[in-house]
């Protein structure tokens, strides 16, 4: 323990020895570390939150889920710390006034992303964060600055999201009517190919889709006019022979009287309706039916039977040298006559519509064959035109139903913002810098000072060999020391001596007094920030 305590007095012996090394060692240092302290400047943080909420009226109508709302604030939140919205920050602020040209506006750009931060804490509350630390500032401007980008960025947040999602709103129709336009004079032409296509190989064939298909759709449509066709021509035959029997007039008999010498007689029933058919016949001439028309050929065979049977039929009944005579009765028109010409008049009709129909029908049919028969791709080519109008009609309806779906978007956000936001806590103007910590900067250069003197008194005291007892001299040497000799000091030395300790004290005393200004002027500057 003694031991000890002898090295730490030995030790400060020494040190008391070359005080004045030590006193100027720590003024050196002092004075170097706080003017290093001082060029330093404080740095000023603002910080605001803001609490964020994604909403939409419709979201499942318009696109519009949980995550794509998130990744649209992350979007926004990204934009923030780009080039453009940077620009707009210095522009918008007072580093205006430290930027003269393009270059000097982007080395500002890229010193204040550094400086700003944009943090999601939980769910839909970000904190903005924007330091200042420019020693071209004061304390004062630096705590103006901080706020003023915090205030800056809000704005861009709400700019960004009330007016920035209509503006894209607004390209993207711009865009889908564009595309929309093209795809409709592609939709245009493939339908008019299609369309020159049908004009072209498939004439008039009943029905749609391909070739093949209308073929088959017209052979069906034929076998039911075929059934219809052959019902009016047995349903027109059966009139035929109901009026061959049916008078045209009917005559009220009169009185009978005997006429000596008078003869009575007249055509039969056969010769009635062998021009009845001739009749017939010429009517279909009237209509332009040839002999090898199908009516036209029964009737001629009808015609034929009729004939035979007049033959062999009397022309007239003779009489005897007298005879009995009615007198003359009343003739007229026979009502079942005329109802069966008028049920014939609508059998012919609808047999004439049923033979037109057929025979329009088989025409198609072989003409459509023959093409089949003759060029074998043209069902490939249909086929193509098909495939690409298909795909141009859906391509259009799918964009059209795109620009109602963001049309409608755009109404929604026209009468509520997609993204509703308010601000919890606004960027304040700082009143204390969150770095440097300069009073224990200070304290700490002032400390290090004192350990640096009293370090190179110490080194120095042992590279210059002294001894301050008579053992330490014993103990170097290994010689027996005999004794010593005192300084002698005399009233002026003595009084020298108390001048320079009161120089040492003083200078001392100077290099506390200088820290305790120095952190005077710290706080004062701090005040003058509010």
């Amino acid at each position: 323990m003694n031991s000890i305590t002898d090295q730490i007095r030995l030790a400060l012996h020494h040190i008391w020895h070359n005080r004045w090394l030590a006193l100027g060692t720590a003024w050196g240092i002092c004075l170097a570390g706080w003017l290093v302290v001082s060029m330093v400047p404080n740095r000023y943080e603002s910080k605001a939150r803001i609490f964020v909420q994604l909403q939409s009226l419709l979201p499942d109508k318009i696109g519009m889920d949980d995550q794509q709302r998130q990744q649209g604030v992350d979007r926004v939140r990204d934009t923030l710390t780009s080039t453009v919205s940077l620009k707009k920050v210095v522009l918008g602020t007072s580093l205006k006034n430290t930027v003269s040209s393009d270059q000097d506006v982007l080395d500002a750009v890229d010193a204040l992303r550094k400086t700003i931060k944009v943090d999601e804490k939980q769910d839909n509350l970000f904190e903005i964060t924007a330091t200042s630390a420019r020693s071209g500032y004061s304390d004062a401007g630096n705590a103006r600055l901080s706020t003023e980008i915090v205030q800056k960025l809000i704005n861009l947040f709400e700019e960004e999201n009330l007016s920035g999602n209509r503006t894209e709103t607004g390209e993207s129709l711009r865009f889908l009517d564009n595309q929309i336009d093209e795809r409709g004079k592609a939709l245009q032409a493939a339908d008019q190919k299609r369309a020159e296509f049908e004009q072209k190989y498939l004439g008039v064939l009943p029905g749609s889709g391909s070739l093949e298909q209308r073929v088959a759709m017209a052979q069906q449509e034929l076998e039911q006019v075929n059934g219809d066709y052959a019902s009016a021509q047995s349903g027109l035959s059966a009139l035929n022979g109901q009026l061959a029997g049916t008078p045209a007039t009917v005559t009220t008999p009169g009185s009978s009287y005997y006429v000596p010498g008078a003869a009575g007689g007249g055509a039969g029933p056969a010769h009635a309706q062998v021009a009845q058919i001739e009749g017939q016949i010429a009517a279909g001439h009237a209509r332009g039916w040839t002999d090898n028309y199908p009516d036209m050929a029964s009737l001629r065979g009808q015609l034929a039977a009729a004939r035979a049977a007049a033959a062999h039929e009397p022309a007239a009944a003779a009489g005897s040298a007298g005879g009995m005579h009615n007198a003359p009765g009343v003739t007229t028109a026979n009502p079942t006559y005329a109802a069966l010409i008028s049920q014939r008049a609508e059998k012919q009709a609808a047999f004439a519509s049923a033979s037109a129909r057929r025979s329009q029908l088989m025409e198609m049919i072989a003409q459509a064959q023959a093409v089949q028969t003759s060029q074998p791709g043209v069902a490939a080519q249909q086929a193509q035109l098909n495939r690409d109008y298909d795909v141009e009609k859906a391509e259009y309806d799918k964009l059209l139903q795109n620009r109602e779906e963001i049309r409608l978007r755009g109404q929604i956000q026209d009468q509520t913002s997609a993204v509703k936001f308010r601000v919890i806590d606004p960027p304040a103007l700082p009143h204390d810098p969150t770095a440097p910590n300069r009073p224990m900067l200070l304290a700490a250069v002032l400390l290090v000072g004192i350990l640096g003197g009293l370090g190179a008194a110490y080194a120095r005291s042992r590279v210059v060999t002294t001894y301050p007892s008579l053992a330490h001299l014993a103990k170097a040497s290994g010689l027996p020391v005999i004794g010593a000799i005192s300084r002698v000091t005399t009233v002026e030395q003595r009084a020298q001596d108390q001048k320079y300790l009161k120089y040492f004290q003083a200078g001392t005393a100077a290099l506390g007094g200088v820290f305790v200004l120095l952190l005077l002027l710290e706080f004062i500057e701090r005040s003058m920030v509010a």
